[in-house]
């Protein structure tokens, strides 16, 4: 029989930000909560730089400023976002994306990855709600209408009411629970860096579709901006190979110049590009959030904000189910929250894999398609405006 230490109310596997802010979600419940990571306490405590910049939308920035996330980031890591540019080749038309006029607010908010994960690792130390165990893995997890079982690397049972699946779109959690999912490994990968330039970004980032590859320039402090390069594997592994100064030599050539100047301003990153979609999101006592249930493309910056707002969705479920005197893992709203998460993020997930099957093809129709494409969307106001919208809710 298990003691007091190993059973919880509720068990989350992978403490990524998505895991954490679900954790923090439920710290005004009485529940007692674990959170399983295999990295060290160390690690989480002092999260690396990894050259991702985090694109959030407004309703994710409500989410991160109601569990006291938000006033934990630096003011001078949030890059305001005061609009987008969409490019196409070597045309000069450019589809623009920009606030209402005389709102005020911006598109959005680029905030580091590291500096989120740092704020949430530290929210959850301030309320000392959940209970973290770092440096171990899952390796069994069984559940039924009754709980779940986890068992952990070091031989540790934990007893749960329900399983909560975070760690990454190729979650090993996702597997044992025997849930499948659509695994598009694309063959692309995606080199980061921050640079610094002579010429003034004016906080507007802009997505450039070139040929063979794909430059997307993110505004942050005033003359350095974050530069994503997506190619073939092997072209990125041969530039990530570069020494720095053929790297810019070549990186200036890519851009064709249009920041002038560069200087490298941190290490370079790269990350092979996945796409996942899971075939269920829930199954008895378990669910799933974050990548461990969608994984996006990056190029529409969705995928963080989707799995923030899962998180969100999930922990209203359990709260309202505490409220009304239901099981936590009760079915019907473990099946509530997996329609929710299904009609709110498939037009994103496969409007998303559209427009890079559209915009990575090289076919002479593609190309046709997307500029004719670009200067449609243009020119029909309710497409801009409802992006533009979708990024301020």
């Amino acid at each position: 029989m298990g003691g007091a230490d190993d059973r919880f109310d509720i068990v989350v596997v992978g403490a990524g930000p998505v895991g954490l802010s679900f954790a923090a979600s439920l710290a005004q419940s009485q529940l007692k909560v674990a959170v399983v990571e295999q990295n060290s306490i160390d690690t989480l405590a002092n999260p690396p730089f990894d050259g991702r910049e985090i694109a959030l939308t407004h309703a994710s920035i409500r989410i991160l400023r109601e569990i006291g996330a938000w006033d934990a980031i630096p003011a001078s890591d949030k890059s305001p976002l005061h609009g987008a540019r969409v490019l196409n080749g070597s045309s000069p038309f450019a589809l623009r994306f920009d606030p209402p006029s005389g709102s005020g607010e911006p598109l959005g908010v680029l905030v580091p990855n590291c500096r989120i994960r740092d704020a949430l690792f530290k929210t959850i130390h301030l309320q000392n709600h959940a209970r973290l165990l770092c440096g171990r893995s899952v390796v069994d997890a069984t559940t039924s209408q009754t709980g779940a079982v986890v068992t952990l690397s070091d031989g540790v049972q934990l007893n749960a009411k329900l399983l909560v699946a975070a760690d990454s779109r190729l979650s090993a959690t996702r597997g044992l629970l025997g849930i499948g999912a659509d695994i598009n490994r694309l063959g692309y990968s995606m080199l980061i860096c921050r640079v610094r330039h002579e010429r003034a970004h004016h906080q507007v980032a802009i997505e450039w579709f070139d040929h063979h590859q794909t430059i997307a320039m993110l505004p942050l402090a005033e003359g350095v901006s974050s530069l994503l390069l997506t190619l073939c594997s092997n072209e990125a592994d041969r530039l990530l190979a570069f020494s720095d100064h053929l790297f810019l030599r070549e990186l200036t050539n890519r851009c064709r110049g249009r920041l002038g100047k560069m200087t490298l301003a941190s290490k370079r990153h790269a990350y092979p590009l996945v796409t996942t979609w899971a075939h269920k999101f829930q199954a008895p006592s378990a669910a799933l959030i974050g990548d461990a249930a969608i994984g996006m493309h990056p190029v529409t910056a969705h995928g963080f904000n989707i799995g923030i707002s899962s998180q969100k969705q999930l922990a209203y479920g359990i709260l309202t189910a505490c409220r009304d005197g239901r099981e936590i893992a009760d079915p019907d709203m473990l099946h509530g929250y997996e329609r929710w998460l299904r009609l709110s993020a498939a037009p994103l997930f496969h409007g998303t894999n559209i427009v890079v099957g559209l915009y990575s093809s090289e076919h002479p129709a593609a190309r046709l398609a997307r500029h004719v494409g670009l200067r449609f969307a243009q020119h029909v106001p309710f497409m801009r405006h409802g992006i533009s919208a979708m990024l301020r809710r």
